[in-house]
């Protein structure tokens, strides 16, 4: 989903020459630079660094499956820390920015919301990774800037729906979803991901940066928010805790992401729920 918003985003700028790469053969967005690439081969990534060589990389891939990752460790590795070192090894020789997507799963929920500076304590396989990658990057010297973000949904017109697309096909289709009312989060809305993105290039800035919504809300309290919206039927809707669901991974609770520095730093202003569902009704036609 973000990888295509990048490309929707980026493609547009006519200082901006694009090359893309993923892992599948041919590239579900039509008529763009486009190379498959497996991160996790360091051979490929050296290839198509050296076919290009970029000044800024940024790094919308990762094995995200939270319950995969606990069954699929070796995957999991291979996709968010060996093609996070592979990467941050090329864009160091090529002198290039490297931007890397991380996420809220670097923190066990205890305690939420996180600025920058808490301190990670994963409670998953895929949390471990994912610091692991940051941690790679870190210890590489290359420029960089990792910025954390939790509950993405947005436009995706290609490819498995969004969050919010979900909610809204399953409501309008007599279907009952129960959601967890146990986990907190603030839901980023893409675009303004990646609008985020787009001003560290410009200001040239690097650290961590946390890029999230503005409000604090349970997953449950969010499809309430997408249902009364779209004016779906709430009864559907049903409310559990995260145990009831029995999953392999354990999920962080009290979570979400302060976004203080980057309002500060990079004039971020997200967009809240209600324009943001306008945006995407508009878009999709939901």
């Amino acid at each position: 989903m973000l990888g295509q918003r990048l490309v929707k985003w980026f493609g547009a700028k006519r200082q901006v020459e694009l090359y893309c790469c993923s892992v599948e053969n041919e590239s579900v967005i039509p008529d763009v630079n486009y190379q498959q690439l497996d991160i996790g081969e360091k051979k490929q990534v050296k290839k198509i660094f050296s076919e290009f060589y970029p000044d800024v990389v940024i790094n919308a891939a990762a094995y995200t499956n939270v319950d995969g990752c606990e069954s699929n460790k070796e995957t999991a590795w291979k996709i968010n820390v060996t093609g996070v070192e592979n990467i941050a090894k090329y864009s160091l020789v090529s002198d290039a920015h490297f931007i890397h997507i991380s996420t809220d799963y670097v923190f066990d929920g205890t305690d939420g919301p996180y600025d920058e500076n808490a301190k990670p304590n994963p409670i998953s396989y895929y949390g471990r990774t994912k610091l692991a990658g940051e941690n790679a990057i870190l210890s590489s010297k290359v420029k960089n800037t990792i910025v954390r973000t939790n509950v993405l949904y947005g436009v995706a017109k290609y490819g498995r729906p969004d969050f919010v697309k979900w909610v809204v096909n399953s409501l309008r289709n007599g279907q009952e979803i129960r959601i967890v009312s146990d986990q907190i989060n603030n839901p980023t809305f893409i675009d303004d991901l990646v609008q985020s993105i787009s001003k560290m290039i410009d200001f040239d800035k690097t650290g961590i940066y946390n890029i999230a919504g503005k409000e604090l809300m349970t997953r449950y309290e969010f499809v309430i928010k997408i249902a009364d919206y779209f004016e779906l039927d709430t009864g559907l809707i049903s409310k559990i805790l995260t145990k009831d669901l029995n999953q392999p991974a354990p999920r962080p609770l009290k979570s979400g992401l302060i976004i203080l520095k980057a309002v500060t730093e990079l004039g971020y202003k997200p967009t809240n729920t209600t324009e943001s569902f306008r945006l995407m009704k508009k878009e999709l036609n939901l």
